[in-house]
Protein backbone atom coordinates (compact mmCIF):
# COMPACT_ATOMS: atom_id res chain seq x y z
CA UNK A 1 0.00 0.00 0.00
CA UNK A 2 1.28 3.46 -1.14
CA UNK A 3 1.70 5.99 1.93
CA UNK A 4 0.56 9.14 1.80
CA UNK A 5 3.18 12.01 1.68
CA UNK A 6 1.19 14.69 3.35
CA UNK A 7 0.30 12.43 6.65
CA UNK A 8 2.86 13.45 9.24
CA UNK A 9 4.93 11.44 11.42
CA UNK A 10 3.48 13.55 14.23
CA UNK A 11 -0.06 13.05 12.74
CA UNK A 12 0.60 9.10 12.95
CA UNK A 13 2.51 9.07 16.47
CA UNK A 14 -0.68 11.46 17.77
CA UNK A 15 -3.40 8.57 16.35
CA UNK A 16 -0.74 5.98 17.95
CA UNK A 17 -0.90 8.06 21.69
CA UNK A 18 -4.95 8.13 21.62
CA UNK A 19 -5.76 4.59 20.66
CA UNK A 20 -2.97 4.03 23.75
CA UNK A 21 -5.53 6.29 25.80
CA UNK A 22 -8.84 4.45 24.65
CA UNK A 23 -7.10 1.43 25.89
CA UNK A 24 -6.45 3.27 29.34
CA UNK A 25 -9.31 4.63 29.74
CA UNK A 26 -11.54 1.41 28.75
CA UNK A 27 -9.46 -0.46 32.16
CA UNK A 28 -10.35 2.61 34.07
CA UNK A 29 -13.95 2.98 33.56
CA UNK A 30 -14.25 -0.56 33.42
CA UNK A 31 -12.64 -0.74 37.19
CA UNK A 32 -15.81 1.21 38.04
CA UNK A 33 -18.25 -0.84 36.58
CA UNK A 34 -16.78 -4.19 37.56
CA UNK A 35 -17.46 -6.13 34.24
CA UNK A 36 -17.35 -5.16 30.81
CA UNK A 37 -16.35 -5.19 26.70
CA UNK A 38 -11.89 -5.31 27.23
CA UNK A 39 -11.63 -7.29 24.16
CA UNK A 40 -13.83 -5.95 21.62
CA UNK A 41 -12.83 -2.04 22.66
CA UNK A 42 -8.61 -2.59 22.39
CA UNK A 43 -9.56 -4.42 18.70
CA UNK A 44 -10.63 -1.32 17.35
CA UNK A 45 -9.04 1.41 19.27
CA UNK A 46 -6.99 2.35 16.60
CA UNK A 47 -9.83 2.63 14.32
CA UNK A 48 -11.49 4.88 16.38
CA UNK A 49 -8.56 7.33 16.93
CA UNK A 50 -8.38 7.37 13.08
CA UNK A 51 -11.86 7.92 12.89
CA UNK A 52 -12.06 11.06 14.83
CA UNK A 53 -8.46 12.93 14.87
CA UNK A 54 -8.41 12.57 10.76
CA UNK A 55 -10.82 11.16 8.68
CA UNK A 56 -14.61 12.45 10.33
CA UNK A 57 -15.98 15.86 9.87
CA UNK A 58 -17.24 17.14 13.20
CA UNK A 59 -18.02 19.71 15.03
CA UNK A 60 -17.56 19.53 19.09
CA UNK A 61 -19.77 22.75 19.63
CA UNK A 62 -22.22 21.84 17.07
CA UNK A 63 -22.95 18.06 17.52
CA UNK A 64 -25.65 18.06 15.33
CA UNK A 65 -24.54 20.16 11.68
CA UNK A 66 -26.06 18.62 9.39
CA UNK A 67 -23.28 18.68 6.95
CA UNK A 68 -21.37 16.35 9.81
CA UNK A 69 -20.18 13.13 9.22
CA UNK A 70 -21.93 10.46 10.88
CA UNK A 71 -20.47 7.18 12.64
CA UNK A 72 -22.48 4.49 13.86
CA UNK A 73 -20.89 1.66 16.11
CA UNK A 74 -23.20 -1.38 15.18
CA UNK A 75 -21.02 -2.99 17.89
CA UNK A 76 -21.93 -0.89 20.81
CA UNK A 77 -20.91 -2.54 23.32
CA UNK A 78 -17.55 -1.19 22.27
CA UNK A 79 -18.85 2.54 23.28
CA UNK A 80 -16.36 2.10 26.29
CA UNK A 81 -13.49 3.02 23.88
CA UNK A 82 -14.96 5.90 22.14
CA UNK A 83 -16.00 7.95 25.46
CA UNK A 84 -12.72 8.97 26.49
CA UNK A 85 -12.02 9.63 22.65
CA UNK A 86 -15.48 12.09 22.39
CA UNK A 87 -14.54 14.02 25.85
CA UNK A 88 -10.85 14.32 24.28
CA UNK A 89 -12.09 16.12 21.33
CA UNK A 90 -14.73 18.37 23.24
CA UNK A 91 -17.73 16.76 22.95
CA UNK A 92 -18.18 16.98 26.96
CA UNK A 93 -16.01 17.70 29.65
CA UNK A 94 -14.06 14.50 30.68
CA UNK A 95 -15.08 14.95 33.74
CA UNK A 96 -18.00 13.49 32.82
CA UNK A 97 -16.47 9.70 32.50
CA UNK A 98 -16.01 9.77 35.84
CA UNK A 99 -20.11 9.30 36.52
CA UNK A 100 -19.84 6.22 34.03
CA UNK A 101 -22.36 3.37 34.83
CA UNK A 102 -23.51 5.09 37.71
CA UNK A 103 -27.24 5.31 38.06
CA UNK A 104 -28.39 8.46 36.23
CA UNK A 105 -25.30 8.84 34.42
CA UNK A 106 -25.53 9.53 30.36
CA UNK A 107 -22.73 6.97 30.20
CA UNK A 108 -23.81 3.27 30.29
CA UNK A 109 -22.61 0.19 28.47
CA UNK A 110 -23.83 1.20 25.27
CA UNK A 111 -24.26 4.38 23.80
CA UNK A 112 -27.28 6.85 24.01
CA UNK A 113 -27.97 9.19 21.11
CA UNK A 114 -30.15 11.13 23.29
CA UNK A 115 -28.07 11.61 26.20
CA UNK A 116 -24.14 11.64 24.92
CA UNK A 117 -23.17 14.43 22.45
CA UNK A 118 -21.50 13.47 19.60
CA UNK A 119 -23.37 9.90 19.33
CA UNK A 120 -25.70 9.44 16.38
CA UNK A 121 -27.25 6.13 17.05
CA UNK A 122 -28.33 4.20 19.99
CA UNK A 123 -26.82 0.70 19.30
CA UNK A 124 -26.79 -2.62 21.06
CA UNK A 125 -28.74 -5.00 19.91
CA UNK A 126 -26.04 -6.46 17.30
CA UNK A 127 -27.09 -6.14 13.28
CA UNK A 128 -29.12 -2.93 12.98
CA UNK A 129 -26.20 -0.35 12.39
CA UNK A 130 -25.58 -1.13 8.28
CA UNK A 131 -29.27 -0.16 7.93
CA UNK A 132 -29.58 2.61 10.05
CA UNK A 133 -26.29 3.74 7.79
CA UNK A 134 -28.31 3.32 4.79
CA UNK A 135 -30.84 5.68 6.05
CA UNK A 136 -28.30 7.94 6.69
CA UNK A 137 -26.88 7.36 3.44
CA UNK A 138 -29.99 8.04 1.93
CA UNK A 139 -30.87 10.87 3.68
CA UNK A 140 -27.96 12.35 2.73
CA UNK A 141 -28.47 12.04 -1.34
CA UNK A 142 -32.64 13.21 -0.77
CA UNK A 143 -31.00 16.59 1.11
CA UNK A 144 -28.38 17.31 -1.07
CA UNK A 145 -25.59 16.79 1.42
CA UNK A 146 -22.24 15.47 0.72
CA UNK A 147 -21.35 14.09 4.19
CA UNK A 148 -20.26 10.20 4.10
CA UNK A 149 -22.18 7.53 6.94
CA UNK A 150 -18.80 5.13 8.65
CA UNK A 151 -20.56 1.88 10.07
CA UNK A 152 -18.59 0.16 12.69
CA UNK A 153 -19.26 -3.48 12.81
CA UNK A 154 -17.92 -6.48 14.59
CA UNK A 155 -17.27 -10.05 12.75
CA UNK A 156 -20.22 -11.74 14.61
CA UNK A 157 -22.22 -9.35 13.34
CA UNK A 158 -22.12 -10.75 10.14
CA UNK A 159 -24.08 -13.66 11.28
CA UNK A 160 -27.28 -11.26 11.46
CA UNK A 161 -29.64 -11.88 8.58
CA UNK A 162 -30.93 -7.99 8.51
CA UNK A 163 -26.91 -7.15 7.67
CA UNK A 164 -27.13 -9.02 4.71
CA UNK A 165 -30.50 -7.18 3.50
CA UNK A 166 -28.47 -3.68 3.83
CA UNK A 167 -25.84 -5.25 2.31
CA UNK A 168 -27.60 -6.01 -0.50
CA UNK A 169 -29.68 -2.61 -0.37
CA UNK A 170 -26.73 -0.35 -0.82
CA UNK A 171 -25.52 -0.94 -3.92
CA UNK A 172 -28.93 -0.95 -5.25
CA UNK A 173 -29.42 2.75 -3.87
CA UNK A 174 -25.73 3.76 -5.33
CA UNK A 175 -24.93 4.53 -1.86
CA UNK A 176 -21.01 5.59 -2.19
CA UNK A 177 -21.52 7.48 0.47
CA UNK A 178 -21.42 4.67 2.89
CA UNK A 179 -18.58 3.13 4.28
CA UNK A 180 -19.17 0.16 6.49
CA UNK A 181 -15.89 -0.90 8.41
CA UNK A 182 -15.64 -4.43 9.72
CA UNK A 183 -14.07 -4.95 12.75
CA UNK A 184 -12.95 -8.63 12.26
CA UNK A 185 -11.21 -9.94 15.69
CA UNK A 186 -12.44 -13.42 14.73
CA UNK A 187 -13.88 -14.35 18.09
CA UNK A 188 -17.66 -13.23 19.80
CA UNK A 189 -18.85 -13.69 23.37
CA UNK A 190 -19.48 -17.05 22.74
CA UNK A 191 -16.34 -18.24 21.61
CA UNK A 192 -14.34 -18.15 17.99
CA UNK A 193 -16.13 -16.99 15.11
CA UNK A 194 -15.60 -18.98 12.51
CA UNK A 195 -16.50 -22.47 15.18
CA UNK A 196 -19.30 -20.59 15.68
CA UNK A 197 -20.80 -19.47 12.21
CA UNK A 198 -18.38 -19.19 9.75
CA UNK A 199 -18.69 -16.06 8.02
CA UNK A 200 -15.43 -16.44 5.54
CA UNK A 201 -14.64 -15.55 3.10
CA UNK A 202 -15.84 -12.11 4.28
CA UNK A 203 -14.03 -10.26 1.22
CA UNK A 204 -15.73 -12.50 -1.27
CA UNK A 205 -19.18 -12.22 -0.11
CA UNK A 206 -19.10 -8.24 0.08
CA UNK A 207 -17.64 -7.87 -3.89
CA UNK A 208 -20.50 -10.63 -4.83
CA UNK A 209 -22.94 -7.72 -3.80
CA UNK A 210 -20.96 -5.14 -5.62
CA UNK A 211 -19.21 -3.77 -2.90
CA UNK A 212 -15.72 -2.13 -3.59
CA UNK A 213 -13.63 -3.90 -1.01
CA UNK A 214 -10.33 -2.73 1.00
CA UNK A 215 -8.81 -5.45 3.27
CA UNK A 216 -6.14 -4.00 5.44
CA UNK A 217 -4.55 -4.69 8.54
CA UNK A 218 -6.71 -2.48 11.46
CA UNK A 219 -4.03 -1.43 14.33
CA UNK A 220 -1.66 -0.24 11.52
CA UNK A 221 -2.25 3.49 11.60
CA UNK A 222 -0.60 4.49 8.41
CA UNK A 223 -2.41 1.98 6.57
CA UNK A 224 -5.85 2.91 8.14
CA UNK A 225 -5.02 6.36 7.02
CA UNK A 226 -4.05 5.53 3.53
CA UNK A 227 -7.24 3.61 2.98
CA UNK A 228 -9.49 5.85 4.28
CA UNK A 229 -7.91 8.65 2.22
CA UNK A 230 -7.97 7.14 -0.74
CA UNK A 231 -11.92 6.30 -0.75
CA UNK A 232 -13.79 6.68 -3.66
CA UNK A 233 -15.20 10.22 -3.98
CA UNK A 234 -18.67 10.72 -1.96
CA UNK A 235 -20.97 11.37 -5.23
CA UNK A 236 -19.71 7.93 -6.29
CA UNK A 237 -21.95 4.75 -6.85
CA UNK A 238 -20.45 1.87 -5.40
CA UNK A 239 -20.17 1.69 -1.22
CA UNK A 240 -17.20 0.97 0.13
CA UNK A 241 -16.66 -2.12 3.22
CA UNK A 242 -13.13 -1.61 4.74
CA UNK A 243 -12.37 -5.44 6.39
CA UNK A 244 -9.63 -4.54 9.50
CA UNK A 245 -8.06 -7.56 10.56
CA UNK A 246 -7.49 -7.02 14.11
CA UNK A 247 -6.78 -9.48 17.37
CA UNK A 248 -9.16 -8.76 20.23
CA UNK A 249 -7.43 -7.38 23.34
CA UNK A 250 -4.82 -5.95 21.64
CA UNK A 251 -2.22 -4.49 23.81
CA UNK A 252 -2.49 -6.59 26.58
CA UNK A 253 -0.29 -9.88 26.20
CA UNK A 254 -3.06 -12.33 28.23
CA UNK A 255 -6.53 -11.08 26.68
CA UNK A 256 -5.32 -11.01 23.26
CA UNK A 257 -7.05 -13.77 20.78
CA UNK A 258 -9.25 -14.72 23.91
CA UNK A 259 -12.87 -14.60 23.92
CA UNK A 260 -12.95 -15.07 27.34
CA UNK A 261 -12.23 -11.08 27.69
CA UNK A 262 -15.11 -10.05 25.75
CA UNK A 263 -17.15 -9.36 28.83
CA UNK A 264 -15.01 -9.94 32.29
CA UNK A 265 -13.54 -7.78 34.81
CA UNK A 266 -9.65 -7.06 35.56
CA UNK A 267 -8.37 -7.60 39.23
CA UNK A 268 -6.18 -5.41 41.14
CA UNK A 269 -2.65 -7.89 39.50
CA UNK A 270 -3.93 -7.87 35.82
CA UNK A 271 -4.88 -4.65 35.59
CA UNK A 272 -1.19 -3.28 36.90
CA UNK A 273 -0.22 -6.11 34.26
CA UNK A 274 -2.51 -4.74 32.02
CA UNK A 275 -1.51 -0.87 32.15
CA UNK A 276 1.92 -1.52 32.26
CA UNK A 277 1.89 -3.54 28.96
CA UNK A 278 -0.37 -0.86 27.16
CA UNK A 279 1.66 1.88 28.41
CA UNK A 280 4.51 0.30 27.00
CA UNK A 281 3.45 -0.31 23.48
CA UNK A 282 3.37 -4.23 23.49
Amino acid sequence: MNSVPSISKEKIDLIKEKAKMSRLETIRLISKAKSGHYGSSFSCAEIFATLYYHVLRYDPKNPKWPSRDRFIMGKGHSAVGVYSILADVGFFPKEELDTYTDLGSAFGDHPDMNKIKGIDFSSGSIGHGLSVGVGMALAARVDGEKYRTFVLMGDGELEEGQTWEAVMSAPNFKLGNLVAIVDNNKVTVDGVTKKLMNVNPIKEKWESFRWNVVEVNGHDVEALIDTFDHLPPVDSEVPTVIVCDTVAGKGVSFMENGFEWHVAYLGEDDMKRAIEEIERGN
